[in-house]
């Protein structure tokens, strides 16, 4: 049984003292869902203080991004020796990141390998267009996604990658896949990429979860479907009476 995850991606919002003030409201009612593995990704800003508050709690530290090299002349990047001081997780090849900032599936390659030769485990994102997925590529798209980011990367097995499936046309669009949908694509799409790349008992091992519009209102149907195991949480995740519900509905 894969434990269920849900990951909220606070992306470019709250300053540090928004941060704190948000905490405080939001691990009330995380705390108690236990059954359930919790992360918050706020921005690199709020890391040092969100992981104060964190501190002899349960709930997880992610960071949104980072740079494959461990130290250097890269100005403006973080490195994963600055992002382990802080964080368990790291959020990787975000489609925001793609889009505006020139991602490609060699650098996630580049920073999936990092992250886990540091100790973080990687939470890959994957996904395709609004124009791939109405000419029928989404497959195509996905599985190479999967191919070219994982190219390499050697696993002894699957509780130390995470993979998110974010169709690029639902994040904060309010337009989310459907369950059906969600779940076919990592059924016959992502899961076989796992095999394919790793073994079977990998691919069965590596919990998947959705991003892409998940709101209070369609976590309960995300989550019942047998492939899908959380969710990587975008704008719902800003608010207490949108997070900590959508989290409860992950508890199996």
């Amino acid at each position: 049984m894969r434990k269920p995850i849900v990951a909220g991606n606070w992306k470019m919002n709250k300053t540090v003292a928004e941060s704190r003030q948000l905490v405080a409201e939001l691990v009330p009612g995380l705390q108690a869902v236990d059954s359930v593995e919790r992360v918050l990704c706020p921005p690199f800003t709020s890391l040092m203080a969100v992981a104060a508050m964190l501190e002899g709690t349960e709930i997880r530290l992610g960071a949104q991004d980072m740079y494959w090299e461990a130290s250097g002349a890269y100005t403006g990047e973080v490195s994963p020796l600055m992002v382990k001081e802080l964080c368990q997780y790291v959020i990787i090849g975000h489609s925001e990141r793609r889009t505006y900032f020139g991602e490609t599936d060699e650098t996630v390659n580049r920073k999936v390998k990092a992250a886990l030769a540091h100790g973080l485990l990687p939470i890959m994102c994957v996904g395709e267009t609004l124009a791939e997925n109405e000419a029928g590529r989404t497959a195509e798209v996905v599985s190479r996604q999967m191919r070219a980011g994982l190219a390499g990367v050697e696993l002894k097995d699957g509780k130390s990658l995470y993979i998110a499936y974010e169709p690029v046309w639902a994040i904060g669009t309010g337009r989310a896949a459907t369950a059906d949908g969600a779940n076919k694509v990592i059924a016959d799409v992502i899961r076989p990429a796992l095999a394919t790349l790793f073994n079977a008992q990998i691919s069965q091992e590596v919990r998947v979860l959705y991003g892409g519009s998940v709101s209070g209102k369609n976590a309960t149907d995300l989550f019942t479907m047998p492939d899908i195991d959380g969710a990587l949480v975008g704008g719902a995740s800003l608010k207490v009476e949108e997070f900590v519900p959508i989290t409860r509905a992950a508890v199996k």
